[in-house]
């Protein structure tokens, strides 16, 4: 079984390599690091770092050094962080003590979500059906933002050959999001954050309409849906099955249930691109949540052209999980990577009983990995509840 640890290269600088191997193979019991390569922005409280408590991270920028030749000519290009060039390459580092017998390297590559390279290139973000721009994603539509993320994987997997690849936004993005002072008045339902992030860029309609689909038709639904939204005295829901029911929810709506059928072709067509252009040495994965079709994606067409997912099991109780295992090796396949995700934070995890019972639960119902967030977000004390729930897995 893949056991890893979500960590980011700071917290690597931070501690020291051999500090940070001896926590995640000796304290922890894992195999292998999921090492941040590409990265948004945030506000991380640093628990453990001996220089800082609190820590900004760069916007948009990766933790590895690009090969020059493979970008000239590209319409969007990436920028290496700070971290880099200052504290050095742990990508590199953590693969050559891989070779010398450590830890397994996956590279944990944030996608389309970018907000500093949104704001450069802002024919090329997400828009709502009122073409109002979503800086934070870049679109899954869009031929630039598609040749930039295949090209960075690309770039990783053939320089750095990790072990995995694990691809974080390479689909659509919520409309809530967590933006710096983002703010809502209104008290949006689940429907309204879903059809505030559907997608009606220039791109998605040329995409869009060269396989038959009426977009004209589907915008000018979810603009009246929208319109409505805004006009009541107070939230109240016009689809009261949704998310629970899926896309299914809106089955009276055919232009709607059109477009959104159509919505998962360029996600799933991107990461079938991004598997094609890396190293065969390397597996690529989706990382996504439970509903997974939010967002685009569709996890049976992913499962035939990647290799497997990590779906996450955020906020679930045990038979939550044992269930989301079970949908998701069904909608994969027998054969394709199956992990899941928890994270070791409090309230949600409250002591190392409660990650161990949903840990087992995901490794019972057929798991064949599971990933923990995060190294460095978390006390050092939580490193021996990681322990403790490897003990109980392995029995």
């Amino acid at each position: 079984m893949q056991l890893s640890m979500w960590t980011y290269p700071w917290d690597i600088h931070d501690q020291g390599l051999e500090r940070v191997l001896s926590d995640v193979t000796g304290r922890s019991g894992l195999n292998t690091i999921s090492l941040a390569t590409s990265y948004h922005a945030g506000h991380f409280l640093q628990p453990r770092s001996l220089h800082r408590k609190s820590y900004f991270p760069e916007d948009g920028t990766v933790y590895y050094r690009p090969d020059p030749n493979l970008w000239v000519g590209k319409a969007i290009t990436p920028q290496i962080a700070r971290n880099v060039t200052e504290c050095g390459d742990m990508l590199e580092q953590l693969v050559r003590a891989r070779d010398d017998g450590g830890l397994k390297v996956s590279c944990w590559t944030v996608c389309l979500h970018n907000t500093r390279l949104g704001m450069m290139h802002q024919s090329h973000v997400t828009r709502n059906a009122f073409g109002d721009p979503n800086y934070y994603n870049l679109c899954p539509s869009s031929p630039a933002a598609r040749d930039y993320v295949v090209t960075m994987v690309r770039d990783i997997a053939t320089r750095y050959r990790p072990d995995m690849v694990e691809l974080e936004s390479p689909n659509f993005m919520g409309f809530v999001h967590g933006y710096h002072h983002e703010k809502d008045g209104v008290g949006l339902t689940a429907e309204d954050d879903f059809f505030l992030s559907l997608c009606f860029c220039d791109h998605c309609r040329l995409r869009a309409r060269n396989l038959g689909v009426n977009f004209d038709g589907a915008r000018a639904k979810v603009r009246g849906f929208l319109a409505a939204m805004c006009e009541r005295e107070v939230p109240e829901p016009q689809f009261p099955d949704f998310p629970a029911r899926g896309l299914d929810a809106f089955r009276d709506h055919a232009e709607l249930c059109e477009f959104l059928a159509w919505r998962s072709e360029p996600v799933t067509s991107l990461i079938g691109e991004i598997r094609d252009a890396a190293d065969e040495a390397s597996k690529v994965v989706l990382i996504d949540l439970k509903d997974g079709f939010v967002g685009g994606v569709d996890l049976k067409a992913i499962g035939k052209v990647c290799d497997g997912a990590i779906i996450c099991g955020y906020d679930m109780d045990p038979n939550g999980i044992a269930d989301l295992m079970t949908h998701a090796r069904a909608a994969l396949g027998p054969d394709k990577y199956l992990g899941t995700g928890f994270r070791v934070f409090y309230p949600e995890m409250s002591n190392a009983e409660a990650l161990a019972v949903r840990a087992s639960a995901a490794a019972s119902a057929g798991a064949d990995g599971i990933n923990f967030y995060n190294y460095g977000l978390i006390p050092e004390k939580r490193l021996d509840w990681v322990g403790k729930t490897i003990e109980r897995i392995r029995g």
